[in-house]
């Protein structure tokens, strides 16, 4: 006759298969959390690079703001004009001069 099954062999297995699922979920678990570390330590990177840039940009508002650059900008582009309209007006009346120095030498 049969010998009679005690469960033991079956509930072992039952609990070595399940010993197993979870050791692996924990493996999964393990790389998962390996993963998430290197984004965090990517991430405290582009903050403190992000943190740099706000304070190179503090120092330069501090020293000038953008508002002022362009005003800059277009008085520096005001005084090129200036500086074209005067040397011209300046040849020319020196041209104008030297014309009224020859009439008077020639008729004077």
């Amino acid at each position: 006759m049969d010998k009679p099954k005690n469960g033991w062999n079956e509930y072992s297995k039952l609990v070595i298969n399940e010993l197993e699922r979870l050791n692996e979920g924990i493996s999964n678990l393990d790389t998962e959390i390996q993963y998430v570390k290197r984004e965090i330590t990517q991430l405290q990177a582009k903050e403190d690079n992000v943190k740099d840039l706000k304070k190179w940009k503090d120092s330069v508002d501090e020293v000038v703001s953008p508002s002022q650059i362009k005003e800059l900008v277009k008085d520096v582009s005001d005084l090129k004009t200036f500086k074209t309209q005067a040397v011209t007006v300046w040849v020319v009346v020196q041209i104008l001069f030297g014309i009224a120095m020859t009439l008077l030498k020639v008729f004077g």
